[in-house]
């Protein structure tokens, strides 16, 4: 699910590219009514759903950037309170990451000390997890676009973006995304993230109330559980970032986990799964992905996945939809 709240501005925005907006929002069976209320839970697939469509029929490539200019903090409901009034940019960051399952477990933010595209930058990496490998790319430039208001807010004119990098192969041209970040933009990577400097990162806020903060953090620690994370769930975290390295291993991340490898396999066992699937899946739901939203070449494609060779990649993909990578490619059109 997702707070109605990170769909704010969707109405407005069709109407002003000359759409009806409750037509696609009945298609997904999301409730007209359901988008007055900020507190409204909507349907995270349905929600990704409905932006792709949009962007579909209003041929509005960069609808998730245009959405994003009707959002802003107050997006994230309590944990605004919290952001703005930790004591610098990191500390705000961090409590991001920890409490964003409150707007929704969907998305998953995630903070890396080292920028795989940039010197001294921190990424900030931001996950949409929605089964079966939908579209997601109008949610993810959604999200992004946020984040980017988000740092700015925080640190001011202190903000120092130095680059993006998108999961997919955008729709619209990569002028468009440099227009909107003002830094470069590069396009099929890993992950979604943000790359800003480090001195951003460590900027003081002003006006802060320390009280405020946490009346605040107390409040979305008693009111809003954490969802339980399985051992099969922190694997699937840690596979997330390492799919295709060598540190995707099963006894690199049982070592990551702190665990023996035989040891990590005996409670997979013990919850009816093992790692052997749980790296199946994910490769499948990314594979589907990439081909639907990349046109990242099939070689390169397999072995970001951790297959050996093409070939195996077309294995794997004829036994899980049927039909070769590049005829499932063609056929996304």
């Amino acid at each position: 699910m997702v707070r109605a709240s990170g769909v704010r501005g969707y109405r407005e925005l069709m109407r002003s590219l000359g759409a009806d907006p409750a037509r696609l929002l009945r298609r997904c069976r999301i409730p007209l009514r359901s988008l007055d209320d900020d507190d409204a839970l909507l349907p995270l697939r349905s929600t990704v759903q409905l932006l792709e469509l949009s962007a579909a029929e209003t041929r509005c490539p960069d609808f998730g950037l245009r959405m994003s200019r009707s959002q802003d903090i107050s997006v994230l409901g309590p944990l605004a309170i919290v952001l703005r009034n930790a004591p610098t940019v990191r500390s705000a960051l961090e409590y991001a990451c920890r409490y964003l399952f409150v707007h929704s477990p969907g998305l998953v933010l995630s903070m890396h000390e080292t920028s795989p595209v940039i010197r001294d930058a921190v990424e900030l990496s931001i996950d949409v997890r929605v089964e079966g490998g939908a579209p997601r790319r109008q949610t993810v430039d959604l999200c992004l676009a946020d984040l980017h208001h988000i740092a700015l807010l925080l640190a001011g004119e202190r903000y120092e973006l130095r680059a993006v990098t998108l999961p997919h192969t955008p729709l619209a041209p990569l002028g468009t995304y440099r227009q909107f970040f003002g830094v470069p933009v590069i396009a099929n990577q890993p992950r979604a993230g943000l790359h800003i400097s480090r001195r951003s990162m460590d900027v003081s806020l002003q006006s802060v109330d320390h009280s405020l903060r946490q009346i605040a953090v107390d409040y979305l620690a008693t009111h809003f559980r954490s969802p339980d994370q399985s051992l099969g769930e922190r694997v699937r975290q840690v596979l997330r970032r390492t799919l295709g390295t060598p540190q995707g291993s099963k006894n690199a991340v049982a070592e990551l986990l702190g665990m023996h490898p035989r040891t990590l396999q005996r409670h997979l066992d013990s919850e009816g799964s093992s790692f052997e699937a749980i790296r199946e899946e994910l490769r499948q739901d990314a594979a589907l992905r990439y081909l639907r939203e990349t046109r990242i070449p099939l070689g390169q494609l397999a072995g970001m996945l951790g297959f050996s060779e093409q070939s195996a990649f077309t294995r794997s993909c004829r036994r899980w939809f049927g039909q070769a990578p590049s005829a499932l490619r063609k056929t996304a059109g």
